[in-house]
């Protein structure tokens, strides 16, 4: 089993915690926007109060481990690396109980390239513990605004994992795949789901849109979030979301692994 102190050295090396790759202007340029409420930012959550800039920064300073100096205004941003191996801690212990229970999963990410084995990995070992990994609404349009517009999107699912695609793209599996923030896959995965009176999910696990928007519907979610994302760390703050796991969530999909087996490991899981 991966030690914590080998998990730690693995983090700072890849940059997945410790200095990171988000850049401390676009984390302060979020913040900002989330105080504001607004939309692109917020993932589908509607936060149950004010939050100024200097809430979110101090929040964050909480969950990730980032400088709360305002001044601070430049360079890359940092993740402390003991934050986001205690985040793991509770967020393998949360499947770990799904497992135990047999809880309907759904699984998805605003993040297919570098996050789809990572999930993909959660999804397999919790299929194989007897929980339905649940893939409503596969194959169905949505219509999602970026910053070209709207586009319409195609709901997919890869290993068990929802990711949404170019129309008409197929081949490899994150072939198509698109970075999306959007809680609108979320909703319409749900709504479906409810519509065919079919089992609704007693745990998302995933990323922005996806664990925000489930959050926000009072489904019990977990997942992961960059240091510039502050959405997930005010829904849990505000007890909509159960566990966040602070890391950079834009490295290398190989980054990951380790980060699959400690989790694993630990949800006693492995195979």
């Amino acid at each position: 089993m991966l030690s914590s102190g080998a998990l730690r050295a693995h983090l700072i090396e890849a940059r997945l915690a410790g200095t990171i790759a988000t850049t401390r202007e676009q984390s302060l340029r979020r913040y900002r926007l989330f105080a504001a409420r607004d939309p692109r930012v917020l993932l589908g959550l509607e936060p149950e109060r004010d939050w100024t800039f200097s809430d979110v920064l101090r929040l964050m300073g909480r969950e990730c481990g980032i400088s709360v100096d305002p001044t601070h205004t430049s360079g890359p941003d940092v993740i402390e690396p003991d934050r986001t191996i205690a985040a793991l801690d509770a967020f393998a212990d949360r499947i770990a109980a799904a497992a135990a229970r047999r809880t309907p999963v759904l699984l998805g990410t605003g993040h297919p390239h570098p996050l789809l084995d990572f999930y993909a990995a959660l999804a397999d070992a919790l299929s194989s513990a007897g929980c339905p990994v649940l893939t409503p609404a596969y194959g169905r349009r949505v219509d999602m605004a970026t910053r070209f517009g709207v586009r319409t999107r195609v709901l997919d699912y890869v290993r068990g994992v929802a990711l949404m695609r170019e129309p008409g793209v197929g081949g490899a599996p994150v072939e198509g795949g698109v970075h999306t923030h959007s809680p609108l896959p979320v909703r319409t995965a749900l709504g479906v789901a409810a519509a065919a009176a079919g089992p609704l999910p007693g745990l998302v696990i995933g990323d922005h849109g996806w664990v925000c928007g489930a959050g926000q519907l009072g489904i019990e979610a977990i997942g992961l979030a960059d240091a510039d994302d502050p959405a997930p760390f005010v829904g849990r703050a505000e007890g909509r979301l159960s566990v966040v796991v602070p890391l950079d969530d834009g490295v290398p999909s190989a980054c990951y692994r380790p980060l699959i087996h400690y989790v694993l490991n630990r949800a006693r899981l492995s195979r």
